[in-house]
């Protein structure tokens, strides 16, 4: 499903609704992501902690509906995994409603749970560093900077990796570190906030569009989705106040004769 291969970096980008679903199945990316960051920049949460498997599955079934030709990654969201039992019920919702591959943060603590899962012909993409779902707090920090907490995720990737996630997804994890385990791994790593060594990149869609101005470094905006979306609605009220829309060709007409019969009646 997923391959590591130094001639091609894997590339993801989070969806969230049909119609941004069909613009970005036909766009050259190679995973369409239904990320739990759906609270916080659609649904209007505080944090990712307040999203349910009823949204994800809400939104998982209306990025399905438009996605056809591209890999579909969905996460599990808070609380949804926390034993074998409630993770395999969830997960197979999940795929049921058309997910190619699950998300989960954690690292060897939960690498029973992707075994479970995997057997049950789920592919799983693990998630390690900076973890939101765990966080205590919305901003991101930056996790294995100590040689103590970087050894943690190599061990925790190599238990991950065993217990057979198709790829891990590296967040907020120093360069350098980022690449040495990438090294090792025979499975794809996909980095965001990681730098450039990782077998692939992820981002939010609303931070790549421009819907807002994020803090973090990591993010490149590529449009202002936010400004020309005022500047549309400006633009609108300005030719409704003018007049000059709608104009006749806006509408539908009726015969004439009919028309004269109708002012008849009236």
């Amino acid at each position: 499903m997923l391959t590591k291969d130094s001639n091609h970096k894997i590339t993801v980008l989070t969806c969230y609704d049909f119609p941004t679903a069909r613009a970005l199945d036909n766009s050259d990316i190679d995973i369409v992501f239904v990320g739990d960051s759906l609270g916080t920049n659609v649904l209007g949460y505080r944090s990712e902690l307040e999203v349910t498997m009823s949204d994800m599955i809400h939104h998982l079934k209306a990025v399905r509906k438009g996605v056809t030709q591209k890999l579909l990654m969905v996460d599990m969201p808070y609380s949804s995994y926390n034993d074998i039992h409630i993770a395999l019920v969830n997960a197979k919702q999940l795929k049921q409603k058309g997910a190619d591959i699950i998300k989960l943060e954690g690292g060897k603590e939960i690498s029973h749970i992707v075994s479970e899962i995997v057997k049950n012909n789920i592919p799983v993409m693990a998630h390690i560093g900076f973890q939101p779902q765990l966080a205590k707090q919305e901003k991101r920090t930056v996790v294995g900077a100590l040689a103590v907490e970087a050894k943690k995720l190599y061990k925790d990737a190599l238990a991950l990796q065993s217990a057979g996630a198709c790829g891990i997804v590296f967040e907020c994890i120093p360069e350098d570190i980022a690449k040495e385990i990438s090294l090792k791994l025979t499975i794809p790593t996909i980095g965001i906030g990681s730098g450039k060594f990782t077998d692939g990149q992820v981002l939010v869609l609303t931070d790549v569009l421009g819907w807002y101005n994020m803090p973090y470094r990591f993010i490149k905006r590529y449009d202002s989705f936010y400004e020309r979306t005022i500047s549309a609605a400006n633009q609108f009220m300005r030719d409704v106040s003018t007049g000059e829309y709608p104009q006749r060709n806006h509408g539908f007409r009726i015969k004439a004769e009919e028309l004269k019969e109708f002012k008849k009646e009236i």
